[in-house]
């Protein structure tokens, strides 16, 4: 007894298609944030739980990959955090001690200064630039995500930037 018919097996098979695409396109957001295929692996699979969990938060069906996307990206970074946190503040000053002025000591501060210039940016200035360079979106699927035209979006990312770049000025010459 055949329960699905042709008409709902070709059905059937398109929806696993675009299943198939969806993973695809997670994996490499989680990938290219992990830069490790077992974890980016693991984050996908978090990711798809979580969707499943907040299935009901998904307003427009045609902004699926967008919301996967996103969802992947903020597990993989909650990953990185964990990760980060693993490090003990020994480790931490272990090497930053060892190393001096070499170039990872000069990297970690200005990872920091750049941390701290975004947290004195309004929450959806920082929103737009951390999808922008830190996830990788294009500015179609931030518009998307954000509800906002895409020039909207290009137009706060570039003023962004210029405000950052004049912050950077400020307290160089400070």
């Amino acid at each position: 007894m055949d329960l699905i018919g042709e008409d709902d097996g070709a059905a059937f098979e398109l929806y696993e298609a675009k299943l198939r695409e969806l993973y695809n396109q997670m994996i490499r957001v989680a990938y290219a944030r992990l830069s490790n295929k077992s974890d980016a692996q693991d984050a996908v699979q978090e990711a798809w739980l979580r969707m499943l969990q907040s299935r009901d938060s998904l307003r427009e069906a045609s902004k699926l990959d967008a919301w996967a996307k996103t969802i992947t990206a903020n597990v993989a970074l909650n990953m990185n955090r964990h990760t980060a946190r693993m490090l003990t503040v020994a480790d931490n000053e272990e090497l930053l001690s060892s190393a001096g002025d070499t170039p990872s000591a000069y990297e970690a501060e200005l990872l920091l200064e750049i941390s701290e210039l975004l947290g004195e940016l309004d929450p959806r200035s920082r929103t737009m630039l951390l999808y922008k360079f830190y996830y990788g979106f294009k500015d179609q699927e931030i518009a998307e995500a954000l509800q906002l035209p895409v020039g909207t979006v290009k137009a706060r990312i570039h003023r962004t930037k210029a405000l950052l770049k004049r912050m950077m000025l400020e307290q160089t010459n400070v």
